[in-house]
């Protein structure tokens, strides 16, 4: 039997997230692991918190150093960030996000699914430039201590993975629940409803851990091209991709997450994603123009 890329994909996601959330049996002991490896970051979104996770999240990382007493840049977090999407751009949100294997698993749920309105896709755009950069910085308390802002009022991540998971373990901790819990639970169920009726919604409108990736799409080796002169532009590319992008107009979307559905479907493989130079007669459109030497 044929091994196709999407079960190749799926293998890779399943072994990503089962290899960065091991320690299971924290679960019903309600704890965090805190061991060494606890000092690295995640690639995706997995929550500091979740009682299994192995590393930490980039995102957590980058909010808890910049909104500490002393203001400081954080390098390891941000020149991580930076290196992975210059490498791999969204790549990552395609193969090796746990949350993003949740939401693809979701997707399979038989309900008719929509596009998403596109004014949305700039929402996490304006949640990574308030709530992840600005707040933590901003807006502090008595002690000159800013809060990891996206975490504590918006992260869907981290109210499944971390906040329900040690409340239904730790009795004392559901005493302290008040108003912000319900926040982030009414945060979650929506999200949740979102993906159910379109794919991906986190990583459309919400993740911006995603967004800087996006941003990176435009500049990373690892990325999509299309060989004009083999397209014949009959849009099984565009129907076939869950994040809404039609590759031959914009191979380097800021959305396109890499999965490679796209180059699966595509009759006369005009589809190429990958690292190395660009080839003469494979030249990525640019807003959709071609740019064929």
């Amino acid at each position: 039997m044929k091994i196709t890329h999407e079960i190749k994909r799926k293998l890779i996601q399943i072994a990503a997230f089962g290899f960065t959330n091991c320690h299971v049996d924290n679960f019903a002991k309600g704890r965090i692991y805190t061991g060494s490896f606890k000092k690295f970051c995640n690639p995706g979104m997995n929550c500091y918190s979740c009682p299994a996770a192995v590393t930490s999240c980039p995102i957590g990382a980058l909010q808890a150093v910049s909104g500490s007493m002393n203001f400081n840049f954080s390098f390891y977090a941000v020149g991580f960030i930076l290196a992975i999407g210059a490498l791999m751009g969204r790549w990552v949100c395609g193969f090796l996000c746990p949350f993003g294997l949740l939401q693809d698993l979701l997707g399979k749920l038989p309900i008719r699914k929509h596009r998403i309105w596109k004014p949305l896709t700039y929402v996490k755009y304006i949640l990574l430039a308030v709530f992840v950069l600005a707040m933590p910085v901003l807006v502090t308390n008595f002690m000159g201590m800013g809060q990891p802002a996206f975490c504590q009022y918006i992260c869907p991540v981290g109210t499944l993975e971390g906040g329900i998971p040690l409340l239904l373990a730790n009795e004392d901790l559901r005493q302290t629940i008040g108003p912000l819990f319900f926040l982030k639970l009414a945060i979650l169920i929506g999200t949740i409803a979102g993906v159910l009726v379109c794919k991906r919604f986190f990583c459309k409108a919400m993740c911006p851990l995603g967004a800087i990736y996006g941003l990176l799409n435009k500049i990373s080796i690892y990325h999509l091209e299309v060989d004009q002169s083999k397209c014949i532009h009959c849009h099984k590319c565009a129907i076939a991709c869950d994040m809404d992008v039609d590759p031959v107009e914009k191979p380097r979307s800021a959305e396109c997450i890499r999965c490679g559905k796209c180059k699966e479907v595509c009759p006369t493989g005009a589809i190429r994603i990958g690292f190395g130079k660009t080839d003469d007669s494979i030249k990525p459109s640019v807003d959709g123009v071609s740019a064929k030497g």
